[in-house]
């Protein structure tokens, strides 16, 4: 008879050959501390095998400096689903000239913790503190034609962007994000 040790040794092996693949906190806390040390202030792990894949898979960790300019997904069977597995993610959606429509919070042990966006909707994704969430989109992935970015919103990089990404944290449903 094996020892106790010896067969959870043994069944993570077969577990490893099978090729099942195993998310934990301890991956999340490792993803956030890259991200912390990123000049864009957050990181991903791709769960997906290659950018060719028909369906991308990813954990994303943000800080809440991180910059994500409001863009959209313009060809017609790009959906993108988020899920907040930990902390707290705001969504926001805007119509063509940068006003908000809509703001959804999403929380990891919240109402809401997960939204799927349909192609051609405006949004940018903002937090307060420290989240781990995982986006699923169709794929490939292109980098070349992957997101339209908003005239009305700054170049990540910019000196704009501070300014900027404060509004973004505190717009409200109805308000613009320029001067209108």
């Amino acid at each position: 008879m094996l020892a106790n040790n010896e067969d959870v040794t043994s069944k993570q092996s077969a577990v490893e050959r099978m090729g099942i693949k195993r998310f934990d906190k301890t991956l999340f806390e490792n993803l956030k501390a890259h991200a912390d040390r990123s000049s864009r202030r957050r990181a991903h792990l791709n769960v997906h095998n290659n950018y060719q894949d028909p369906v991308q898979r990813l954990f994303i960790a943000m800080m809440p400096d991180s910059y994500v300019r409001p863009h959209r997904h313009t060809q017609p069977h790009k959906w993108e689903f988020f899920m907040v597995l930990d902390g707290e993610l705001d969504l926001i959606f805007f119509d063509e000239q940068g006003r908000c429509e809509q703001r959804i919070s999403l929380c990891a042990n919240g109402e809401t913790s997960g939204v799927e966006i349909p192609p051609n909707v405006w949004h940018a994704t903002t937090c307060h503190s420290p989240v781990v969430f995982m986006e699923v989109k169709q794929g490939p992935y292109e980098v070349t034609d992957d997101k339209g970015f908003a005239p009305w919103s700054p170049e990540e990089g910019s000196a704009l962007v501070p300014d900027f990404l404060a509004r973004v944290k505190q717009v409200r449903e109805g308000e613009y994000l320029n001067d209108k």
